[in-house]
């Protein structure tokens, strides 16, 4: 049977070098996966995938923030626990996701889901949880992603008391630049996003006006602050391939909503978004 190359490319990395930095508990002594022989990302002096790259400090999101809220009155509901009406495979046929429980999960090989729909500039939120008891290490542990238009990912992995490299633990943009901090819960523990996105944008000869600009909360914590993506996530299309530097390459603003599949049973609930609108308007 084939196995997806994405499948592969995060779950078999190199272990280069051992930890030093964050989480203590159990999975200190072990190695941090992550690569030395990928190009410097810009501006920083890491390597993309770097096992020395810092961790980002553990902090504890205390009370839970923003689980089960309700959807604002002008926002669209992508998932409310019962159907995936709304969601199709990528190939535009039915998305095949087991919906059991309010909630649904991530099915074995059985690719990414996104909405049929399109928007501009956005306030998402999505709750999510990794499988319990955690099994794994690193990347291949509790392993999706928030995928917005195929190109940009938000990391999704258990990151609790586990290390992978920084720009790919949880809440990371994938890639490009590990969260401020890390605000992971337990594995098997409902977390949320809160993610604000901004299109990048063209002008009509190709140049670029804007970059592509990001705000997450993790369990209510600020982890990405108006970030500015460098351009496409490695590894998620065909324009960057996995291990080289983030790039752009022209879309309509108006872009989609995915859910990945790494053949992890990730789970996913409360998926609502709304348009960010303009002032005056």
């Amino acid at each position: 049977m084939k196995i997806s190359p994405l499948f592969i490319r995060r779950a078999t990395p190199f272990l280069l070098a051992l930890g030093t930095v964050g989480q203590t508990p159990s999975f200190a002594a072990d190695p941090i996966e992550g690569f030395k022989n990928t190009p410097i990302i810009p501006g920083t002096p890491y390597h993309l995938h770097d096992p020395d790259r810092p961790q980002p400090p553990v902090v504890n999101p205390s009370t839970p923030f923003s689980q089960a809220t309700s959807a604002p009155s002008d926002a669209t509901i992508l998932f409310d626990g019962t159907n995936l009406d709304r969601w199709q495979a990528r190939n535009g046929g039915p998305a095949t996701w087991k919906v059991t429980d309010g909630y649904v999960e991530t099915a074995p090989r059985g690719g990414a889901i996104r909405t049929k729909g399109k928007w501009e500039d956005f306030q998402l939120h999505v709750e999510w949880a990794s499988p319990s008891p955690g099994k794994g290490r690193g990347q291949g542990r509790g392993n999706s992603g928030i995928l917005i238009n195929g190109m940009y990912e938000v990391q999704v992995l258990d990151s609790y008391q586990s290390k992978t490299y920084a720009d790919g633990q949880a809440a990371s943009i994938y890639g490009q630049a590990p969260p401020l901090v890390n605000a992971s819960r337990a594995p098997g523990e409902w977390q949320t996003y809160d993610i604000i996105f901004e299109s990048p944008r063209w002008d009509e000869t190709g140049k670029q006006l804007k970059k592509a600009v990001i705000t997450v909360l993790h369990n209510g914590v600020v982890v990405h602050h108006r970030y500015e993506l460098s351009g496409a996530t490695d590894g998620i299309s065909r324009e960057v391939p996995w291990r080289t530097l983030s790039k752009y390459t022209p879309h309509d603003p108006d872009v989609f909503v995915g859910l990945q599949d790494h053949g992890n049973p990730v789970r996913y609930r409360n998926i609502w978004i709304r348009p960010i609108g303009q002032y005056d308007k």
